[in-house]
């Protein structure tokens, strides 16, 4: 049994240890250390487990400060879903929204916390140092009571299809917004070029192909570098947009908005938090791994800037525009300041150059399977980047099908993140530690209504997404205001 185990997590590659290589290799790549370096450090199965991994220090090849990774944190929890957060907050309502995300918030951290606490104590049953979301999950059920181990196989390859389908989701989104945004600043700054919201979408395909064929991670991270730069200083100047000539709360601008659309913001709220399978690969990185937990830990400490940030966006962006927000916030700015366009094209620009640091995980997974299928190193190399050109023809025609961000993120929040975020945690903590039902079956009962949660989120939030984008094409709802 524990053999099987061992082949079947070392047979497919980890999806997680992949995404934090990406943001954990911005340090590295001076050194020239290549991502197999990087996941074989943060998640061997063949490393042996020691005891050594239970101290505060720990002994691995390039690891990661608490600032090196707090920065990390941040950066896997701050996207495109942060600039939707008004729109999300108009959905629920100012004063639902700005308490709904803390609450969210709290869930989402403690299931970290409880992936962070199973990893743990799977490592010490299966003897290796660590583990990632996916095989966590397939070792808990492995190791887990009755029939769970006849479905390990099977729920590792659950997480990771959820996986693909967030990061495909979030390309999709890349897709509408950097089309977007430069198409408004364009249109304000040297008028009507007569060019449609389609039109700029297949320019933006050959210089999306182009960044994704870069091959190796290490020419990447620089790129990466840039793109946080250029996004820190295109958040501050929104929020100077948001804040200045600030409106006094009216009526216009409802505490509550209703049943019909809550899920809307669940959706959009869930999809927020989407770097949850980054912290058992970042904690595993670390010099200082109990550093990454407790109350004051890196892991609370990042996150609860991320909470305020989310909560502070959404609150002071439909503050400021009300009814007429829009699915990124960088679309409401002022048409006729230059400060404002070029905030939008910087936006544009930071996202176009994260698309391929988000593609990199499904190009990573299945990358192998298909290069297996051909012998001539030639046909390997065709058959790579074919696979790289179709991916990104996929998400070109997703989200040319869909050409709205606030819906686009609902539904890929609804269908994935809420998924990952709270429906699996819970169900691992609890096959990890079962018969252990916690003091008065606490830990049945605390799993059981944060699961439930997350399945009414992901049912009436994917029946409202798609409902939504349904009228949005058959009632020909308005997109962006591109008018100057």
């Amino acid at each position: 049994m524990e053999t099987k185990a061992e082949n079947s997590t070392e047979n497919r590659p980890s999806v997680y240890a992949i995404t934090a290589a990406v943001d954990i290799q911005e340090q590295d790549h001076s050194s020239g250390q290549d991502l197999n370096d990087v996941r074989r450090d943060i998640n061997d199965p063949k490393r042996p487990y020691s005891s050594s991994d239970d101290l505060s220090v720990r002994d691995i090849s390039n690891p990661t400060t608490d600032c090196e990774t707090m920065v990390h944190v941040l950066k896997g929890n701050i996207g495109t879903g942060l600039l939707a957060m008004p729109e999300a907050f108009m959905n629920a309502g100012l004063w639902v929204g700005f308490f709904g995300i803390p609450v969210m918030g709290v869930i989402c951290v403690h299931c970290m916390h409880v992936l962070l606490k199973c990893s743990k104590e799977l490592c010490r049953r299966a003897k290796v140092s660590a583990l990632s979301y996916e095989e966590s999950a397939e070792m808990a059920f492995k190791l887990g009571p009755g029939k769970c181990p006849k479905y390990a196989t099977a729920v590792g390859y659950i997480i990771t299809t959820f996986l693909l389908i967030t990061q495909i989701g979030f390309c999709c989104v890349y897709f509408v917004f950097i089309p977007q945004n430069i198409m408004q600043a364009l249109e304000c700054m040297v008028g009507g070029s007569g060019i449609s919201q389609l039109g700029y979408m297949a320019i933006f395909i050959l210089p999306i192909l182009l960044i994704c064929y870069i091959p190796h991670l290490k020419y990447l991270a620089p790129v990466s570098l840039v793109a946080g730069v250029i996004q820190t200083a295109g958040l501050i100047i929104c929020f100077y947009y948001m804040v200045r000539d600030l409106p006094e709360i009216s009526e216009e601008i409802p505490g509550w908005a209703g049943w019909s659309k809550l899920p809307l913001y669940f959706g959009s709220a869930i999809y927020a938090f989407e770097g949850i399978g980054l912290v058992l690969p970042l904690e595993n990185k670390m010099r200082t791994p109990k550093s990454f937990r407790g109350f004051t830990g890196v892991l609370n400490t990042a996150m609860m800037c991320v909470i305020i940030l989310y909560a502070a966006m959404g609150f002071f962006g439909y503050l400021q525009y009300g009814s007429k927000v829009e699915g990124s916030i960088t679309l409401n700015l002022p048409p006729n300041e230059g400060l404002a366009q070029s905030v939008k094209i910087l936006m544009a620009v930071a996202v176009y150059l994260t698309y391929p640091l988000q593609m990199y995980v499904p190009f990573e997974l299945l990358t192998p399977s298909l290069r297996n299928r051909f012998d001539s190193p030639r046909n390997k190399f065709l058959a790579e980047y074919a696979l790289r050109t179709c991916l990104v023809l996929l998400t070109f025609v997703l989200a040319a099908a869909i050409p709205n961000i606030g819906l686009f993120i609902s539904l890929v929040g609804a269908v994935s993140s809420s998924t990952l975020a709270l429906i699996f945690p819970p169900v691992i903590e609890v096959v990890t530690f079962w018969p252990d039902r916690g003091p008065y079956n606490w830990r049945i009962i605390k799993c059981t209504l944060i699961a439930l949660f997350g399945i009414i989120g992901f049912i009436t939030g994917t029946i409202s997404s798609v409902q939504a984008i349904v009228d949005f094409f058959v009632n020909g709802q308005e997109g962006p205001d591109f008018s100057c």
